[in-house]
């Protein structure tokens, strides 16, 4: 899958969460950069960094805080 289909599934993700049409594309770019990031800083997979930050911006509009969570690097 190529980042441009990528960020397609991620839009339709956070559009049957709410989000309006753009916010869910600013919101799918900004996820894929971030992923981008984290590949590079924390060696992760990039399947593991998106995964891992769909959980956190999920569990974030549930209102919850991940336990393993800090926000730090």
């Amino acid at each position: 899958m190529n980042t441009e289909e990528e960020v397609e599934k991620l839009e339709k993700v956070f559009s049957s969460r709410g989000a309006s049409p753009s916010q869910a594309k600013v919101m799918a770019s900004q996820l894929s950069k971030r992923a981008d990031q984290w590949v590079a800083e924390r060696g992760m997979s990039r399947l593991e960094a998106l995964k891992r930050l769909l959980d956190i911006v999920i569990a974030g509009r549930d209102g919850v805080v991940p336990k393993d969570f800090d926000g730090r690097s």
